[in-house]
């Protein structure tokens, strides 16, 4: 046998692509030809695999070795087709037949002695393979947890290419790891709760809003205020995500690297928080080469925390618009264009100045007060649904609102009625949650009472809100209604819907 065939998948954002691996042995000098736009790391798997063929106690092909990977106008990068590679050209040479390797995609990273490591990438990969037919996968041990959450197909773990050789040999199958029993874990009362901050009650009730409905909020006001602390306590009265949610983020996640060790799939609301000196690039996603996921699809059915806003490049900050409008990112290169999932909730926070000082100990101008703000855009700040001022507060204020902090888990058990209400009534929809909903079906399908738009309409009419703001005002109402058991907004929602889009719910 001079010619092989086996499967591996490539990577173009997260849609998995299949990839022919043939190998052919023809005569002449010894040496090894890779073709089919192949990226520096894959050039690379020839040396790897070599090495790991001669230690895993296999005979390496004399001759001249063609290596196609098809379709070859598809851009291939990562080291996931070593494995593949080695397989092919083993069978090639007559070294293990051909028999298990018919209809199999083999997904995992060669070490020079043998040994099968995981790669990132598994569980897209194995997805868009299971949806073009195949349904046999052999991927390292390391990444077996991960394989596993594809249902109806066969996954063989290999530790290494001996096992690999044996299992296509018809030898027994290869061990799996033991799966380690879950860890008993405490109930932690020392984790961050809602109740930590107060004296901010209605910020505190902005983020439940937030959080009910999936809306973006902004946070203004001096440092020392709760603003962050706000931020990072949102996740903790979101509720876990639905099994579909569950294995979107995962596979961003493995894409990115982010999966931790056993811990395989992401079932709670993801937090991102760059940095204010991060690129366009890492934000929105990007890259030389095969494009990387950035923080917005890292963030995917999760929280992005944007925090000193102001500091943040102009640039950077509107290029969050069109994936708050659209839900993904589209990354266009010369050879191929990627599509990364960013459906998130923006969280915003602020200082009302550049010197970030509390009342009176603040001297910045006016006009510097006006510049630095103005740093965020008037079309990014209409599309957050939710805006709050944070003021210093005094002792008293923190000793009194104690008895009226609730705890994150009081707030979610309402969030969590709030999006039940939610999702009964858009259960005729694509959408789930009242931030998602486009504003011309929301107005068609679940009109308001003339009287609850009374507020809306007149500040429309004196120039103070635009229609986008309006559809996005009623989602706000919608939510409130929802968190208070309402059938429809009444116009107390409505004219609180506008406060919260306004900043003016002081």
């Amino acid at each position: 046998m001079s010619l092989a065939l086996t499967h591996c998948v490539t990577l173009l954002g997260v849609q998995g692509h299949i990839v022919e691996v043939e190998v052919h042995l023809g005569g002449g000098e010894p040496g090894v030809t890779l073709v089919g736009l192949p990226d520096a790391a894959l050039r690379e798997a020839r040396d790897r695999i070599r090495a790991a063929v001669a230690n895993s106690s296999e005979t390496w092909p004399s001759g001249q070795i063609t290596i196609s990977l098809s379709p070859a106008s598809l851009p291939k990068s990562g080291s996931l087709f070593d494995l593949a590679i080695a397989g092919a050209v083993l069978a090639a040479a007559g070294e293990v037949p051909l028999d298990r390797l018919a209809g199999t995609v083999l997904i995992a990273e060669l070490g020079l002695d043998g040994r099968a490591r995981p790669v990132r990438g598994v569980l897209p990969a194995m997805v868009s393979a299971a949806e073009q037919g195949f349904t046999r996968f052999v991927v390292a041990a390391g990444n077996l947890a991960e394989a596993r959450l594809v249902s109806d197909v066969t996954v063989v773990a290999v530790a290494d290419l001996a096992e690999l050789c044996g299992w296509l040999r018809g030898e027994e199958e290869p061990e799996p790891p033991a799966e380690r029993p879950a860890p008993v874990v405490a109930p932690d009362h020392g984790g961050p709760d809602l109740a930590d901050v107060l004296g901010q009650p209605v910020a505190r009730r902005a983020v439940e809003i937030a959080a009910a409905g999936g809306h973006n909020l902004m946070m203004l006001g001096p440092p020392g205020t709760g603003k962050s602390l706000l931020a990072e306590r949102l996740p903790t009265v979101l509720p876990t995500l639905s099994p579909t949610e569950a294995l979107e983020a995962t596979a961003i996640h493995s894409v990115a690297g982010l999966l931790p060790p056993g811990a395989p799939l992401v079932t709670v609301p993801p937090f991102a928080a760059p940095h204010h000196t991060s690129s366009r690039a890492s934000i929105i996603g990007g890259g030389h080469g095969n494009p990387q996921p950035g923080w917005v699809s890292k963030a995917h059915h999760g929280i992005l925390f944007v925090d000193e806003a102001p500091q943040f490049g102009r640039g950077v900050l509107d290029s969050l618009r069109e994936p708050l409008e659209r839900g993904e990112v589209v990354i266009a290169r010369s050879t191929s264009t990627v599509a990364f999932p960013a459906r998130f909730q923006l969280v915003m926070a602020a200082n009302p100045c550049p010197c970030a000082k509390p009342g009176s100990l603040c001297a910045c101008p006016s006009g510097e007060r006006r510049r630095y703000f103005s740093r965020l855009s008037g079309p990014l700040l209409d599309r957050i649904d939710l805006k709050v001022e944070l003021q210093p507060v005094a002792r008293a204020e923190l000793l009194a609102d104690r008895a009226f902090a609730e705890s994150s888990a009081t707030v979610a058990a309402r969030v969590v009625q709030a999006r039940t209400r939610a999702r009964e009534r858009l259960a005729d929809t694509p959408w789930s949650t009242n931030a998602a909903i486009p504003g011309a079906r929301l107005r068609r399908d679940f009109p308001v009472e003339p009287a609850a738009l009374r507020v809306l309409g007149r500040a429309m009419d004196a120039g103070q809100i635009s229609a986008r703001g309006v559809d996005r005002a009623l989602r706000v109402a919608w939510t409130l209604a929802d968190l208070a058991g309402r059938e429809r907004p009444t116009e107390e929602e409505t004219a609180y819907a506008y406060a919260l889009w306004a900043g003016r719910a002081w």
